[in-house]
């Protein structure tokens, strides 16, 4: 494509933050854009849903490295605080340990966090510090030289500079060797392993260039977006369309169309084609390669996906309490005893995990307008495996167990008495409103051989002007790496070969 032709139709499949933020960039250059998005409202899987007065963020709950999106909001012309107010949360998150049966606080603040782990583990404070200083290097280095980059060949990965500086990120060794070198105890080892979770990883497959989550984490914080993670879709929604693009909510699309070689638009589920010089997919890599697309251009046929890993689904509690817990933070986790046991039946068990680890989100503790006065908003999420089948008795047995844990090891007593709303969420559900392959709840894992390189590429191999964006492509999963994928995106589509962050358009 030419650097920047105004007359160039684009249609991005899918309205999640992927979809969105290319939509803005590519509105905002100049380009005609159109986006189609098969439920009734932005986000994708940061949306939300309101009920007997509370107020729920449906998936991604954890705002982290705030630099990413002042960055691409500034991409826009646009300040960030102008959208919505951020407050830093404090302490960051609280983890209960079934072990021992205490809680621990951590902050994004270096000196608290050195003088509990000097409390847990004699000199493991200035360990931490050190760890930190390295953690923030590589940060820089990744940003810097490897998370904006697009990769066509070994020769982008494998050069000079990214040899030079890949070698401090220590890409070869796995999360949970280098933790478990540097500390002995057993909570201090999980904090700083959890992260991989959220990447859709267990810590003994995600790579040591993923420690540069310690430094996101208790460096630069956990925040809060005033009114909840889904005004950041719905504040680029509005940006994308001050600068020409529009939406089609309720516009699933069937087919995406091509002719010689090149894609030429979509056709969707009413049956109306729509004609495009650029299609881009934010939809479910998976589901836009094998459903899509015909087998002859597909870059990735099935058997390519029945060797991949995927990240866990989840089960998931929404829940509305007529009453409030002191003993909850705004995020809360609760880490079960065998952990190794727990991560294999995340990853690869058949059914609800025997002893679960439990993420319980309380906005209410953040934000007022999310419950009534005087109660609890609670989301609750279970790490499960993807592609697991079940039925409603199913679903019943692991609520119970659920509650079961929260009552006892999170300090919840009453907690089934104190329920006026609740609503479930699971593998099924993510396979019928997102298309999501096996009901993974983020999509492609974190492994080395699913990382950087070795992760689908955000362009077709088989259509011109066919791209991809979300958390299936570059750098990953996660709402930061979801805005990164569609400034990637955005370079292939304008010519871009720069490895750094954009600074303009």
């Amino acid at each position: 494509m030419s650097k920047n032709n105004e007359s160039s139709t684009v249609a991005v499949i899918g309205a999640g933050l992927g979809g969105l933020a290319i939509a803005a960039l590519l509105a905002k250059k100049g380009y005609q854009v159109s986006v189609y998005e098969k439920l009734g409202e932005p986000g994708g899987r940061a949306r939300e849903f309101q009920s007997d007065g509370y107020r729920f963020d449906m998936g991604p709950s954890w705002y982290m490295m705030p630099d990413i999106f002042e960055e691409f909001f500034a991409l826009l012309g646009e300040n960030i605080e102008d959208h919505f107010h951020l407050e830093k949360l404090s302490p960051s998150y609280r983890i209960f340990l079934q072990s021992n049966g205490e809680h621990y606080d951590f902050y994004a603040d270096r000196e608290k966090n050195r003088e509990l782990f000097n409390s847990l583990e004699p000199d493991a404070g200035d360990k931490l510090i050190d760890y930190l200083d390295e953690s923030a290097r590589q940060y820089d280095i990744a940003k810097d030289e490897f998370i904006f980059r697009n990769y066509d060949s070994f020769l982008d990965f494998f050069n000079r500079r990214t040899m030079v500086e890949g070698r401090k990120l220590q890409i070869f060794r796995s999360m949970q060797r280098i933790i478990e070198s540097t500390f002995d105890s057993e909570i201090i080892r999980k904090a700083m392993m959890f992260q991989m979770v959220l990447l859709g990883t267990a810590p003994n497959e995600a790579p040591g260039m993923y420690r540069l989550m310690n430094h996101v984490d208790l460096d630069r914080g956990i925040w809060y977006p005033e009114g909840g993670i889904a005004t950041l879709p719905r504040a680029i929604e509005q940006i994308a369309k001050r600068h020409g693009a529009t939406f089609n909510y309720n516009a699933p699309v069937n087919k995406i169309t091509y002719e010689k070689g090149l894609a030429t638009g979509l056709e969707l589920a009413s049956g109306e084609s729509v004609k495009a010089d650029i299609v881009i997919s934010d939809a479910d890599l998976v589901h836009t390669e094998l459903s899509l697309l015909d087998s002859s251009v597909q870059s990735y046929p099935r058997s390519y996906w029945e060797k991949k890993t995927m990240a866990p689904s989840a089960f998931i509690m929404y829940l509305g309490l007529n009453r409030q817990y002191d003993s909850l933070e705004h995020h809360n986790l609760l880490f079960t005893k065998d952990w190794d046991q727990n991560f294999k039946e995340i990853f690869s068990g058949t059914g609800f995990p025997t002893d679960p680890s439990i993420y319980v989100c309380a906005p209410s503790k953040t934000d007022s307008t999310v419950a009534p006065l005087g109660h609890e908003n609670l989301f609750i999420l279970v790490p499960m495996a993807p592609g697991v089948s079940y039925d409603e008795a199913n679903v019943k047995k692991w609520r119970e167990k659920t509650l079961d844990q929260l009552e006892t090891h999170m300090k919840l007593p009453g907690l089934r008495d104190a329920i006026d709303f609740e609503k479930h969420y699971t593998v099924e559900d993510f396979a019928a409103d997102y298309n999501s392959y096996k009901g993974t709840a983020l999509g492609l894992a974190h492994t080395l051989t699913q990382s950087a390189l070795w992760r689908p590429n955000n362009v077709s191999k088989k259509l011109k002007n066919l791209f991809y964006v979300g958390a299936y492509t570059n750098p990953g999963i996660g709402m930061p790496t979801c805005i990164i994928s569609a400034q990637t995106a955005y370079k292939r589509i304008t010519g871009n070969k720069s490895p750094h962050p954009l600074t303009e358009l």
